[in-house]
């Protein structure tokens, strides 16, 4: 059976959320958005392409930074309206150079940060 990225639900704005997981250990990245053809640039290249909202415009993760993802496996929710992209990350996932954007915690009422910055040595 063949994939139509047509057939996933996106939003008003053409966009569906992805959630970027480490193959390996299970740990959650982060979250962004993809469109239709980010969907199909992600599965015909390999490389996780992900749709910028402020920029209006395609970014292939690590494109700039080196800190590339890339595609083990792509899943799609039980709604179609979500997706899980399964990655090899080099190098931290968010920008603010940590492993993964999911670093603030909010513990009775008050945010505590998880883990600093990687080193750039």
């Amino acid at each position: 059976m063949s994939f139509d990225a047509a057939s996933l639900t996106y939003n008003d704005a053409g966009l569906i959320p992805a959630i970027a997981q480490d193959h390996a250990s299970g740990e959650v990245l982060m979250m962004a958005w993809m469109n239709a053809e980010a969907v199909e640039r992600t599965l015909s290249t390999g490389r996780v392409t992900y749709w910028s909202r402020s920029r209006q415009t395609f970014w292939i993760k690590g494109e700039q930074s080196g800190h590339i993802q890339e595609l083990v496996d792509f899943r799609v929710d039980c709604d179609r309206d979500c997706l899980l992209v399964l990655v090899k990350q080099s190098g931290p996932a968010c920008h603010t150079n940590r492993r993964t954007c999911f670093y603030t915690a909010i513990r009775e009422s008050s945010e505590v940060e998880l883990m600093q910055p990687e080193r750039e040595d």
